[in-house]
Formats: C-alpha cells, sequence, structure tokens
C-alpha cells in the first residue's frame, strides 16, 4: 500500500474512541490495577506490537511494584484475519510462582490470549490476568466464556486501529481509535 493511499485511510477513517475517552479509560484502569495489587508484585507481559502504545500509556500511571516483560506473538502478521500462532520471543522472565498480567490492544477472537495465557500457566504462574484496551463485541469468540479481567472500552464487529492495533502495519501511533468508512 502506498503512502498516499495510507494517509487517505486515516484521514478518511470514522474515529470512534477520542484520545479523552482512552485517557479517562487509563486512569480508571490503573486505579482498578493499583487496588488489586497492593500487596502483590505482579509481572506484567506487554504482548508486541499491539500492546506498546497501550502499556507506554498505562503502566507510568501504576504505582505499584512491579516488572515488566514482553512476548511476540501473533497470528495477524499485518493481516486482516488471524492465523496460526507465530511465536517471535517468549518472556525472558522467571514466571514460575508468578502473579502475571498479560497487556494487549484488543480481544477479538480471543485465540492469542488464550495461547499466551496457556504458556504462561504451562511455566507454572501462580496468576494469569488479562488486560486489554478494547474488547471487540461479536459472538465468534474461540471461547465464548473468555472475558478480559481488564477492560473498559468496546469496540463495533469492524476493523479497527490506531492506539496500538494497526492497518497493515501502519497507524499504530494514532492516539484514538478509528474504524475505517469501507469497513
Amino acid at each position: 500500500m502506498n503512502h498516499t493511499k495510507l494517509a487517505k485511510i486515516k484521514a478518511d477513517a470514522k474515529i470512534i474512541i477520542d484520545q479523552k475517552e482512552i485517557n479517562l479509560t487509563l486512569d480508571k484502569l490503573a486505579k482498578q490495577i493499583e487496588n488489586d495489587y497492593q500487596e502483590k508484585t505482579p509481572i506484567f507481559i506487554v504482548v508486541l506490537n499491539g500492546g506498546l502504545i497501550f502499556a507506554g500509556q498505562l503502566l507510568p500511571r501504576i504505582d505499584i511494584l512491579c516488572e515488566i516483560d514482553y512476548c511476540h506473538a501473533t497470528r495477524y502478521q499485518g493481516e486482516q484475519r488471524g492465523a496460526e500462532l507465530v511465536w517471535k520471543s517468549k518472556p525472558q522472565t522467571e514466571l514460575s510462582g508468578r502473579d502475571v498480567i498479560l497487556v494487549d490492544d484488543i480481544l477479538d477472537e480471543g485465540i492469542t490470549l488464550k495461547l499466551i495465557e496457556q504458556y504462561c500457566f504451562e511455566q507454572n504462574a501462580k496468576s494469569v490476568k488479562t488486560l486489554v484496551l478494547v474488547e471487540k463485541e461479536h459472538h465468534r469468540k474461540a471461547y465464548p466464556e473468555q472475558r478480559p479481567d481488564y477492560c473498559e472500552l468496546v469496540v463495533p464487529d469492524q476493523y479497527v486501529f490506531g492506539f496500538g492495533m494497526d492497518y497493515s502495519h501502519y497507524w499504530r501511533n494514532t492516539l484514538d481509535i478509528r474504524v475505517h468508512q469501507d469497513d
């Protein structure tokens, strides 16, 4: 996709969650996590690339003792539909006996987060919670009972981008959440 077309996609996209609402959400999530982990030392595992912007904006707002690590696992690889999970990097921190919080941009079908969660439990994590910026509203969840432990925003069943979520590898750095008008 060329620069002109990508610029037009962003310009034509409808903002569905603006920066002000995202900031209020980040503050609310930070307080919830502070309250829940006041006497614990969790490890936040950021799921790259999608969770990067979200984690970078959220974690400085959380005033608790914690560690931060990352993993890079993807099913999308720049596509609009997910495929098989590909591990590019697993967490480097010892997870045995630890309270883990997985940080990702979106819960869509839930397969990626579920597989990363299973990996953490296989490493003997004490607990694993999921923290996502948005949950996509639809009935195609791979695990119908799966809900994020921490999430305050819901988006429609359309291809959304911004604030960590990409449009063909681009526009993760958009500080609001948008949907392309053609979607």
